[in-house]
């Protein structure tokens, strides 16, 4: 397969669908007009969750004052469809040499066209580039568009008595949150 560049983020990607979507579709660094419109993506996506989360936590998004600080640091990326945000990814730094994959949303009127894993490879070439050892993520996993998905694109479960203390606050957010510390697992892609 040849590769697919994208053309504000200089990485590399493979795949014969994301060939066939590349006019349609491209990832980019986020743009200060995009935060306005994130939330929306992320409740939209969010629907998908229902019935395996509280729905006060599928109402939840994330601040646009996170947002602002995601993309002043260039940890920010969206999908577009045209000019439009259609799907996201947000990194946070937690601790040292690791990024975490905080939220990754795709609007489910543009699921399944590949957005998510390019957005997921986005972040996982952005790490590597910048000199982080991992990237991390905490996720379903008993959703089969979770735990196996990200396992498909080389992420590999953490055994928990490994957790170190900064993935263990993240843990430890989502059960006061409402989700059920059974059904999350904690993700690593070593970059």
């Amino acid at each position: 397969m040849k590769p697919i560049t994208g053309p504000d983020t200089g990485y590399d990607f493979y795949g014969s669908r994301d060939e066939q979507l590349a006019d349609a579709y491209r990832i980019s660094l986020a743009r200060p007009h995009d935060l306005p419109l994130l939330p929306a993506i992320e409740l939209a996506s969010a629907r998908l969750l229902a019935g395996h989360a509280p729905s006060f936590v599928l109402a939840e998004t994330t601040t646009q004052f996170a947002l602002r600080k995601a993309r002043r640091a260039g940890r920010l990326w969206v999908a577009l469809a045209g000019d439009a945000p259609v799907g996201f990814a947000h990194v946070v730094v937690h601790e040292d040499a690791v990024a975490h994959l905080e939220e990754v949303d795709v609007h489910p009127a543009h699921g399944r066209r590949g957005l998510g894993r390019r957005l997921v490879q986005t972040v996982c070439a952005w790490a590597t580039s910048h000199g982080f050892h991992a990237v991390t993520l905490t996720t379903f996993r008993d959703l089969p568009w979770n735990m196996p998905f990200y396992a498909r694109l080389g992420f590999e479960t953490v055994a928990p008595d490994t957790v170190g203390i900064a993935l263990r606050e993240v843990l430890d957010d989502e059960m006061r949150r409402g989700l059920d510390p059974a059904r999350r697992v904690v993700m690593r892609y070593v970059a």
